[in-house]
């Protein structure tokens, strides 16, 4: 069971969160990272798998739109920008994001991308998705690798190279192996575990910046 002092923590982010405009505490976990490693770094299109209940979302927007001001120079950039979350529960609307109640894993979903960023490659790959746990801890941790290599093939199709990926995984058996992937595909791949998640948790998220190909 949570103790009272983690319990404190929780309602203290809970509380900051909603002072500071965002739907849910795990918007801290993003900025952690973004100040980290710089992910958003001339990122306009971009995609959110897993999105309930939005804060990803919030931060995402907010970092697309300081790129369009940001970054006018020779390199890279847009005078706009796209944003898609995607999840089998139903999200709240967000002003100027593209938000869909459905599986990413279906067939469906590849066309939805395509049709919003217009045949496009994607800047950056964020996914939060987690499989709903049964307590099982090594079942668990097996399905949401299933999951995760399924957003991996996601992840080849639609992110552009150099584009920067992040996701949610469960650290157990399989762990070393999806690591091992993601080396093949970045770079530079990094694991972190927020300083807002539980210290009890097993997630931990990968971050893989440059995708090589």
């Amino acid at each position: 069971m949570p103790n009272d002092a983690e319990e404190h923590r929780k309602d203290a982010t809970y509380k900051k969160a909603k002072r500071e405009g965002y739907r849910a505490r795990s918007a801290f976990k993003l900025l952690d990272i973004q100040n980290r490693y710089n992910i958003f770094k001339r990122a306009f299109y971009i995609l959110d798998l897993g999105s309930t209940p939005g804060s990803w979302l919030q931060v995402a927007k907010k970092y697309a739109e300081l790129n369009l001001t940001k970054h006018k120079d020779k390199y890279y950039q847009r005078d706009h920008y796209k944003i898609m979350g995607v999840d089998i529960k139903r999200l709240s609307p967000i002003e100027d994001i593209k938000i869909l109640k459905m599986d990413f894993t279906s067939p469906e979903f590849q066309v939805e991308i395509n049709n919003y960023f217009n045949g496009e490659k994607l800047d950056l790959i964020l996914s939060d998705a987690s499989i709903n746990k049964s307590g099982n801890k090594f079942s668990d941790q097996a399905r949401q690798i299933k999951l995760c290599l399924n957003i991996l093939d996601l992840l080849t199709k639609n992110l552009k190279i150099k584009g920067n990926f992040l996701i949610k995984v469960f650290q157990g058996a399989d762990f070393e192996n999806f690591y091992k992937k993601m080396k093949l595909l970045f770079m530079d791949v990094r694991s972190l575990k927020p300083k807002s998640s539980n210290k009890r948790s097993n997630e931990i998220y990968l971050i893989g910046l440059k995708k090589k190909y």
